[in-house]
């Protein structure tokens, strides 16, 4: 029987959901942030949505205010099953990012879909071009743009962003000098001079070429 959903009017709800939950298939909807910091982890959300009661608010992290994202992160949260899936910058360090972005779907989506109530059939469907979960035994969808297309994904984006948020401003505490409660562990001036007085600490993806670089110094706003 399919089940019944319902969504907010303007919510972006993908044609690949709304097919898979009619046939009374859940769906795990699963992105990543922190891609492109210079430190900290990458983080993966993955989320699984009860069709008949979806979280309002919801959308693309990046669309949203940090006040709206943290009240769509609670909304989502007491509605979804929701899972983070981590890989820390010595670990990007030590495989490189690719690898460390399907390990860190892989520990996501294992934890999304263990305990009680766990569903038994579901589509999984991964924000961008590349099937960075690849495992035979669960069907996988990849889809562009997938965080402005699939309510899932936007649901997953939000609570992968304000998770990773909340640990970088928590290790601006420990590191002071570089700023992190601001820029999150991504590129800025601040961050950039922060480095070259001081060098990288220990949530810095010391094998990027930004921190190579500094090495050499060669970092771009220093001097040599």
């Amino acid at each position: 029987m399919a089940r019944s959903r319902t969504a907010p009017a303007d919510a972006p709800v993908s044609a690949v959901e709304r097919a898979a939950w009619d046939a009374g298939r859940a769906v795990v909807g699963v992105d990543e942030v922190g891609r492109g910091a210079w430190a900290g982890p990458v983080t993966v959300g993955a989320v699984v949505l009860d069709p008949a009661a979806p979280p309002t608010g919801v959308r693309d992290s990046k669309t949203l205010t940090p006040a709206a994202r943290v009240a769509a992160d609670v909304a989502i949260r007491a509605r979804a099953r929701v899972a983070l899936g981590w890989a820390e910058a010595a670990e990007v360090d030590a495989v490189g990012l690719a690898a460390a972005l399907r390990l860190a779907v892989g520990r996501a989506v294992t934890a999304v879909l263990a305990g009680p109530g766990a569903p038994d059939d579901p589509l999984v469907l991964v924000d961008g071009p590349h099937d960075l979960l690849r495992r035979d035994d669960l069907e996988t969808v990849t889809m562009v743009r997938g965080d402005a297309a699939a309510l899932g994904i936007a649901a997953a984006s939000v609570v992968a962003k304000v998770a990773r948020d909340a640990g970088m401003v928590a290790a601006d505490a420990d590191h002071p000098a570089y700023a992190f409660a601001r820029n999150k562990g991504y590129p800025s001036p601040a961050h950039v001079a922060a480095l070259a007085a001081h060098g990288p600490c220990a949530l810095h993806r010391r094998t990027w070429a930004p921190l190579r670089a500094l090495a050499q110094g060669q970092l771009p706003g220093t001097a040599g």
